[in-house]
């Protein structure tokens, strides 16, 4: 497993960066070749042109709006969890991301790849939505 943090001061309230972040279908905009798309428990991430990709489905497992929320991962080849929290930070917030993802098939050595290569992708998620 590969676990990441990520965390932003920004100058949103709480609401607005929790509305940002929480925003799931414009995580798609900011992931190449992937779209998004809700499902009953939470939302499916799908990379891939065509038919030819893969499927990440997450679920919502805790809702704490507006601080906190954990998403399993439940792919075939993508899982883990993750954890978006958003508390006030003077006159604006603290944003938190954290992530332990793991790719099924990969050994246990590249861990380091799957850690730097999955951070500097879900900072480019975080910056884009609370930009």
């Amino acid at each position: 497993m590969a676990l990441i943090e990520i965390v932003r001061e920004v100058r949103l309230t709480p609401d607005e960066a929790w509305t940002r972040l929480t925003q799931w279908e414009r995580h798609g905009e900011f992931v190449p070749l992937t779209t998004i798309s809700r499902t009953p428990n939470g939302f499916d991430a799908f990379t891939g042109i065509g038919r030819v990709g893969f499927h990440d489905p997450m679920d919502v497992v805790e809702w704490r709006e507006p601080s906190f929320c954990r998403l399993e991962k439940r792919g075939r080849l993508v899982t883990g969890w993750a954890e978006l929290s958003v508390e006030p930070n003077g006159t604006g917030s603290r944003v938190t991301w954290r992530e332990d993802i793991h790719v099924k098939g990969m050994p246990r050595f590249m861990d380091g790849i799957t850690r730097a290569s999955s951070h500097r992708l879900f900072s480019r998620v975080v910056d884009g939505l609370l930009a």
